[in-house]
């Protein structure tokens, strides 16, 4: 399998492509409106054909590219059938392995963070989303969030997996790129070092994070597979500046 992580840096948001050698297939994991052009540009580099977008949760700071590649070069867009968005075109479910050509993807639904978050494992690594960071998670305050039901998703199903399973997370902010199961088991602060679900529930509730500035636009967007809102503060346009500018977008 051809592999690649990407780096989007408004919002610190990894892609994630994989290819198959056989078939010149490939999908995008998590892809970014704002750096479509990037993405289309490495396939051609790898010699590989966009065959669909996967997305592991209506994100709230950032808005996916799947709508925008889809226009572009006709590729499927896959997203979690909880969600019930009507521009997807595959409905991932739990229990129902997703392949192209020689890529076998596991989806595993991990809500906490959101309560349609899926992660996704290929062999021996784990596309985490927001359920599981690099000595983190992500936060639970808002999409339908719950401290309890994110805990659950990560020791009852992610936590369960191999140690030496590769954790590829949606985020990262400190120019971390991958960690593993058995580390994150091991000194995540949050859920790792033997975490109860009340200790974990008291440090997500003492946080006190800000409102996120981008999610009245991105969650909306997201809904519809990625469209960049026309009202977009100027200060805010930089999240959807290159699809502005682009004949295509």
């Amino acid at each position: 399998m051809i592999f690649r992580q990407l780096s989007e840096p408004i919002s610190n948001t990894y892609t994630y492509l994989l290819g198959c050698e056989t078939t010149g297939q490939a999908l995008l994991i998590d892809p970014v409106v704002n750096s479509i052009d990037r993405d289309l540009e490495m396939l051609q580099a790898l010699g590989l054909r966009l065959a669909c977008t996967l997305d592991t949760h209506i994100h709230a700071d950032h808005i996916t590219a799947a709508r925008h590649l889809r226009q572009r070069v006709a590729s499927k867009i896959a997203a979690p059938a909880i969600d019930g968005l009507p521009c997807v075109d595959v409905g991932i479910v739990e229990g129902q392995p997703f392949e192209l050509g020689s890529i076998r993807i596991d989806p595993l639904h991990t809500p906490g963070h959101t309560q349609g978050h899926f992660s996704y494992r290929c062999d021996e690594r784990l596309f985490s989303g927001d359920a599981l960071l690099i000595d983190g998670c992500g936060r639970t305050d808002f999409q339908n969030g719950d401290a309890a039901v994110l805990y659950q998703s990560v020791t009852d199903k992610l936590f369960t997996l191999p140690d030496e399973v590769l954790v590829y997370p949606a985020h990262d902010y400190q120019d971390r790129r991958v960690s593993s199961i058995g580390q994150e088991k091991r000194r995540n602060p949050r859920l790792g070092q033997g975490r109860t679900l009340d200790e974990f529930k008291a440090i997500m509730a003492g946080l006190n994070l800000p409102y996120p500035k981008f999610i009245d636009f991105a969650v909306p967007g997201n809904r519809l597979c990625g469209e960049c809102p026309d009202n977009l503060p100027e200060q805010m346009r930089e999240y959807c500046g290159r699809m502005g500018e682009s004949l295509q977008g």
